[in-house]
């Protein structure tokens, strides 16, 4: 049995994204983009949804209601929720975003779409639609028309249009559905049709967009439904305008209960996104790739090649100033964080995390736009800032607060960055800039070896300092500085093992940090674990707890960034990039062959 745990649906269009729960309800979105103020706030008010003073969502409740089904249409994320009255009254909703072709291109308002359905009786609804402001949680302006009303708010003005009766939306006031109905919440402006056959039709192109971009994707035998759920998140957690990859729709989750380990991830992180490209590389996805590398190109030429920070807004902003709103928090747990820290720090895997997904771009001829010398000169200097730094203390990609040290996966990222340049080079027909950057990479290996093996220990160690643990010295094999068979990647894989597993869970470290000791798994580093076993030759282990995690997943398939190992309740973020990337990378590399079944 499940424990308690965070159990939300996303929908989205890679322009606007909610969050619903198992009721049907609203109870997170952010507008003008992922980063903006919040319409619907319910998930950090600290209150329980039956409460009657509750803000911050948009329920459709069903009188005497007994049951509730969910789930999404096949291979979209169309959401359809069904309620059920004691009486055998039933009420079908189909909640989705518009994305559709249009005029050559892809339509994606920032819109929502509720269409409403009788399917059995007489059932009365009640539609409780309740905006707030923004960060203040303070229920929005509104005005009326006849077909319609405005909500006016820090995020700008949203008008709901639909073929209910606009006083029973306003009075909250119960009725009997007798008729489909159809609400569309989006821009200030008059709806161009009926809203309802508008609707029905924006659904089925909308499904249909959806269905022809997972026909697109390379999937492995096994386990198909978890990692099309996982692909089709990760594609919503994009902010196509820019190309831009939040790490996650939400902000202040706590990682743990009560732990203040509350932070704001609808930002872009770049070692996040790179993981979120590469395993979506593995499903044969191109789109994502050419629009978060053209996102790359145009920070590097804010960065012209000096300090590049762990983490940009989804337009671009270099600023992320950190601070607190006055909501009460994930059940009542905050504080609540509006902005990261993080974008402060120095992280220097982030060197590394550039260099990766945009020296793909001079081998990959699916792309729009190949990289060309130009690029390759763009990045030279990103890998002369890393050869500079890769020794240097950093924050490390845990983002510690209050101490840097020599962090050992910051270091061999880096070493990729100058080792790919060396394979670029090779690609561009530049034999001198590739014997350059493979005398740099071969000196940096060396020193890393010297400086991170611990032999009395048989394991590296995550700094070069001391000899601690740290998940992150699984990725070792994945980024090819070490081979899954060398004996010190074998050492190291059960060094982390003893430190850190915890059942069927592995913590980042296991060492006091700014907030104390760590009481959550991450999650992607149980998909580290996962990974390295089927390295090693630990397939048969390896299947086993990934089975195991899988079981842990919400109810629209999803996870969040961290379980609890002695209840499994998902804590963090949600829904998280980096889970579903390691749900998708473990899937494909554990699945049994296509020809298996010849």
């Amino acid at each position: 049995m499940k424990a308690a745990t965070i159990d939300l649906s996303p929908i989205g269009n890679c322009a606007a994204a909610a969050l619903i729960d198992r009721r049907g309800a609203f109870v997170w979105s952010c507008a003008p983009r992922f980063d903006g103020p919040p319409v619907f706030s319910a998930l950090l008010s600290g209150a329980e949804m039956d409460d009657p003073a509750l803000q911050g969502l948009w329920a459709i409740d069903l009188e005497d209601g007994v049951s509730v089904e969910q789930h999404y249409e096949r291979n979209t994320c169309v959401l359809r929720t069904v309620l059920t009255a004691s009486d055998g009254g039933r009420v079908e909703i189909l909640d989705f975003c518009p994305r559709t072709r249009l005029y050559g291109r892809v339509y994606r308002p920032f819109a929502f779409f509720r269409l409403i359905k009788p399917l059995a009786g007489a059932p009365r609804v009640c539609v409780r639609l309740r905006p707030v402001k923004g960060w203040s949680g303070d229920r929005a302006d509104t005005t009326a028309g006849s077909s319609h009303i405005r909500y006016l708010g820090d995020w700008g003005a949203l008008r709901l249009t639909t073929n209910l009766g606009v006083s029973a939306i306003q009075d909250e006031r119960w009725f009997r559905l007798e008729q489909p109905a159809a609400m569309h919440l989006g821009p200030d402006e008059p709806f161009p049709s009926s809203v309802y056959w508008d609707g029905e039709r924006m659904r089925a192109e909308t499904a249909g967009y959806w269905r022809d971009w997972v026909r697109s994707l390379t999937l492995p035998l096994e386990w198909q439904e978890a990692v099309i759920r996982a692909a089709i998140t990760l594609k919503l957690s994009m902010f196509e305008e820019t190309g831009a990859i939040v790490a996650a729709m939400t902000t202040s989750i706590p990682e743990a209960p009560g732990s203040g380990r509350n932070w704001d991830y609808r930002y872009c992180w770049i070692r996040d996104a790179y993981y979120v490209v590469r395993a979506l590389n593995r499903l044969g996805v191109a789109d994502m790739l050419d629009n978060y590398l053209g996102y790359l190109r145009n920070l590097l030429d804010l960065t012209r090649g000096g300090h590049v920070q762990p983490v940009f807004g989804i337009g671009f902003e270099t600023a992320l100033p950190e601070r607190i709103a006055a909501l009460p928090g994930y059940r009542g747990m905050g504080p609540v964080r509006v902005g990261n820290q993080a974008f402060e720090h120095d992280q220097h895997d982030v060197y590394g995390q550039i260099v990766l997904p945009l020296a793909q771009s001079f081998y990959d001829h699916r792309l729009l736009r190949m990289g060309d010398a130009g690029d390759f000169r763009a990045l030279e200097a990103v890998g002369e800032r890393a050869f500079a730094v890769y020794d240097q203390p950093d924050a490390g990609l845990w983002e510690f607060r209050t101490r840097a040290a020599v962090h050992t996966y910051s270091a061999v990222a880096c070493w990729a960055a100058c080792d790919r340049l060396a394979h670029a080079a090779e690609a561009l027909a530049l034999p001198a800039r590739r014997d350059f950057w493979r005398a740099r990479a071969n000196q940096m290996h060396a020193e890393i070896i010297a400086r991170a093996w611990r032999p009395d220990e048989k394991c590296f160690a995550s700094t070069f300092e001391d000899g601690g643990a740290d998940a992150s010295l699984l990725q070792l094999a994945e980024l090819g500085f070490i081979a899954p068979d060398d004996p010190r990647f074998i050492g190291t894989l059960a060094h982390v093992e003893a430190k850190l597993r915890r059942g069927s869970h592995l913590l980042r470290y296991a060492e006091a940090d700014d907030f104390g000791m760590p009481e959550s798994a991450f999650t992607i580093c149980t998909f580290w674990f996962i990974q390295a076993l089927n390295a090693c030759g630990r397939t048969e282990e390896a299947r086993a707890l990934f089975e195991e995690i899988l079981a842990r997943r919400t109810q629209a398939g999803l996870l969040s960034e961290d379980i609890a190992p002695a209840t499994g309740e998902l804590w963090g973020n949600y829904p998280q990039t980096y889970s579903l990337v390691g749900l998708i990378a473990c899937a494909t590399e554990l699945s049994r062959p296509w020809a298996s079944v010849r």
